[in-house]
């Protein structure tokens, strides 16, 4: 285990961490992430401390985040935030639902202060939020940009091999064509270029789109959004200067020839996104929220109630979900 940050790292505030359901495997992965990283990357959890207590690590209650780097020399850190009830895995609370939002919000409150250099989110279960707390976002991300006052945000899902951001998000495929319009299109593309180059030092990101349709449209054969939306859409962007390509057929886009040609691949729903990432990367891809004023990150999955409380739960994505926060943070500071 590392025993403590490298020199540039360790002038940024640490990674604040909100706990998310506790019913779920985020205070599993969080201990095992202590375990695995100490202070190398240094976070701490705003959570309740007996949520906490019994994963094989000492919590260490901070009652300041400046404190984290050195508590986590020797435990976990946590920044006390206490639930009313206690954590059964597997079996959500609905008494703790608004002690979880809370969280998220102070988390928020903590990065936009300077006092924290990141927020990294541990899984919610949006139906518990809602039967217990009335909860009125379809998610984490929706949630964010109210707080932030932020009309229209990107997620973007990465690993090592591939980022891919989808155009729609959690919307049935029969609703995906009419959502699909010009300006959607052109936030998300300008929201990505902005985040590669600000987060990710990129400093003339090349862009990807995918099509709609199957071999983008075929001439229009097989539909024609492609023809009256998406290529459009590219041609006014380029002109301006933006590094795009496409509309490309997906189902050539995500082979590793095809990867190398570009530094972020738009696609135009979830599944055309989240299938390559998931199949190159399952257990170290990172979901990024774009277009916040602070850095977002979360792992790439959800609560996993059916393992809670097992021990079988695998920190690899929230582990890479806080080495990329430390990585934008720093890109940021320069």
């Amino acid at each position: 285990m590392p025993s403590s940050p490298s020199t540039d790292m360790a002038r940024l505030a640490p990674i604040a961490v909100s706990i998310g359901e506790p019913a779920g495997i985020g205070p599993e992965i969080a201990a095992k992430a202590w375990q695995s990283l100490g202070a190398a990357i240094p976070f701490f959890v705003i959570g309740d401390i007996g949520h906490l207590t019994g994963l094989g690590v000492r919590p260490i209650p901070i009652a300041h985040p400046s404190e984290a780097g050195h508590a986590a020399l020797s435990g976990l850190p946590v920044l006390a935030h206490p639930f009313p009830a206690a954590a059964t895995p597997g079996q959500p609370a609905p008494e703790n639902a608004t002690a979880i939002i809370a969280a998220i919000a102070r988390g928020v409150d903590l990065v936009m202060t300077g006092q924290a250099s990141a927020l990294t989110t541990l899984p919610i279960h949006k139906k518990a939020l809602k039967d217990g707390a009335g909860f009125g976002f379809p998610g984490h991300t929706e949630y964010l940009a109210h707080l932030a006052g932020v009309g229209h945000v990107v997620m973007m899902l990465a690993c090592r091999a591939l980022r891919v951001v989808p155009a729609t998000i959690h919307i049935p495929l029969r609703d995906v064509p009419a959502a699909l319009t010009p300006r959607l299109l052109i936030d998300t593309i300008r929201i990505t270029h902005a985040g590669l180059i600000r987060d990710f030092g990129i400093a003339h990101p090349r862009i990807a789109l995918t099509g709609l349709n199957p071999h983008a449209g075929e001439g229009g054969v097989m539909g024609r959004e492609d023809i009256t939306v998406i290529a459009p859409v590219i041609s006014a962007l380029r002109d301006e200067g933006l590094d795009l390509s496409g509309p490309h057929p997906a189902d050539t886009m995500f082979h590793a020839g095809a990867r190398a040609t570009y530094d972020a691949a738009i696609a135009m729903y979830h599944d055309q996104a989240l299938i390559p990432i998931k199949t190159i990367d399952f257990a170290g891809g990172v979901n990024v929220t774009l277009g916040l004023p602070f850095i977002r990150t979360s792992p790439d999955h959800g609560t996993a109630f059916d393992i809670a409380g097992t021990g079988r739960a695998d920190p690899t994505s929230f582990i890479a979900a806080l080495d990329m926060a430390q990585n934008m943070a720093a890109m940021r500071a320069r």
